[in-house]
């Protein structure tokens, strides 16, 4: 099954600054204004290996790191080790309620999907591939590590991560919503016991499928042109149970657009075939009904439009989900019986006749994850209408996946996203036997 290791890890030096400073979010959460914004607290920021711009941006990130790691900016530790990695955080900004996220930075060995070891949820975007193969290309390195899950039906695994971060972390520093924490474990007979461990176990992916993609083309790439690349085997991965209660699954809405003679009543009369439709009384009845629904189990969503020039809202909850096994006998009622996969089926492609290449494309249909932006868009025009979401379960997650099937790409957004920076993984590092 799984096979992971302990690497030498690429980190910045004392002399690159503060890591605050020095790290950032993931690359696809990152604006252009965040992006200057990063570089003007630190000009070593990640952001210029992550993100490059310019006319030849993936070179000019690989030029960046050759420069960094011969002024001593960046340097790969000398004894390989995994890195126990936490975030502490509020589930709202400014509110919500406090919790913790602990797990393991390792590397693991590169998987074909069909192997059955690592295992994805969700469909994928081909321009992101495109993009992040480039980079590694340039490169030759992993800045961010792949969000991943393990059942331990025991918890030994976690019991072993508490144990070994009672000292104080190597980093600790808030970002102003994350408190981020690092410890490096050398020892080698805790490394062999994290080995061990995970030699039975699968992975699912939590975050980071068009990442781990791009590794096993990396991979492919470095076989079939003898490029010298050790770590091309492996990529770099963030492993947390699947039943850690700091896991935390926001929903990702949907926008729709770009339709011609667009009609909202329209749809909601398609929708009656499927759903009872009962409409708020605005706004802020959004987020408690959906709640509510989602406690009781129920298969719910707000449809965001607008009505004579004013902004309306309907929830619809599934009537029959006999419905989806009709419409879909060839995927496993894991599949069938998500939220979105709901959606999708009976309202974006049969009522609204988006297919799922466009869906892929973003022709006519874009996400977020809040929900302001979501009404905003719809009520500035940007935006035809939108669909509310609840989040989609850990436990769903895993049995799509347990399955061999994929969600639809964007189904699930894990808060807080990791940080990238604090560890790298540079493919032309030694690995361990």
């Amino acid at each position: 099954m799984a096979d992971i290791k302990a690497f030498h890890a690429m980190r910045y030096t004392p002399k690159a600054g503060d890591p605050k400073a020095l790290t950032c979010p993931p690359y696809d959460i990152i604006s252009e204004e965040q992006r200057k914004a990063y570089l003007e607290q630190n000009e070593h920021n990640v952001i210029r290996l992550e993100l490059p711009k310019g006319d030849d941006p993936y070179n000019t990130a690989g030029e960046t790191l050759r420069t960094w790691l011969s002024d001593g900016t960046l340097k790969c530790d000398e004894d390989a080790g995994i890195y126990i990695y936490e975030e502490e955080f509020l589930t709202a900004v400014d509110h919500g309620e406090k919790k913790s996220l602990k797990g393991i930075v390792s590397l693991v060995r590169v998987e074909d999907f069909s192997a059955g070891v690592v295992l994805p949820h969700e469909e994928t975007l081909s321009k992101a591939k495109k993009d992040r193969f480039e980079l590694m290309k340039a490169t030759n390195c992993n800045f961010s590590q792949i969000y991943s899950l393990y059942v331990d039906e025991n918890g030994e695994t976690q019991r072993r991560i508490e144990r070994l971060s009672q000292g104080t972390p190597r980093y600790e520093f808030s970002d102003g919503l994350v408190t981020h924490r690092l410890w490096v474990v050398n020892d080698k007979m805790a490394l062999e016991a994290f080995r061990a461990e995970f030699a039975s176990r699968k992975l699912y992916i939590a975050d980071g499928h068009h990442r781990y993609e791009t590794a096993i083309n990396y991979r492919n790439y470095c076989r079939e042109n003898a490029v010298w690349a050790p770590g091309s085997e492996f990529v770099m991965m963030m492993l947390v149970d699947m039943a850690h209660p700091g896991l935390v699954v926001f929903p990702t809405h949907r926008l729709v657009r770009d339709f011609e003679n667009f009609d909202a009543e329209k749809v909601l009369i398609g929708c009656v075939n499927y759903f009872d439709v009962a409409q708020l009384s605005g706004a802020e009845a959004i987020e408690p009904t959906l709640k509510s629904d989602y406690d009781a189990g129920k298969k719910s969503f707000v449809f965001v439009y607008s009505k004579d020039g004013a902004p309306a809202y309907a929830l619809l909850t599934l009537k029959d989900l006999s419905v989806m096994a009709e419409l879909l006998p060839e995927k496993s009622a894991a599949s069938r019986e998500l939220d979105v996969s709901v959606l999708h089926t009976l309202v974006l492609e049969r009522i609204l006749g988006i297919d799922k290449e466009n869906m892929a494309n973003q022709k006519n249909l874009t996400y977020t994850r809040s929900l302001d932006e979501a009404l905003t868009s719809v009520a500035d025009g940007e935006s035809q209408c939108a669909f509310i979401l609840n989040p989609t379960r850990v436990e769903e997650i895993g049995a799509v996946a347990a399955a061999g099937e994929k969600m639809p790409q964007k189904s699930t957004y894990f808060y807080p996203k990791l940080i990238t920076g604090l560890v790298m993984n540079n493919l032309e590092a030694p690995i361990e036997d």
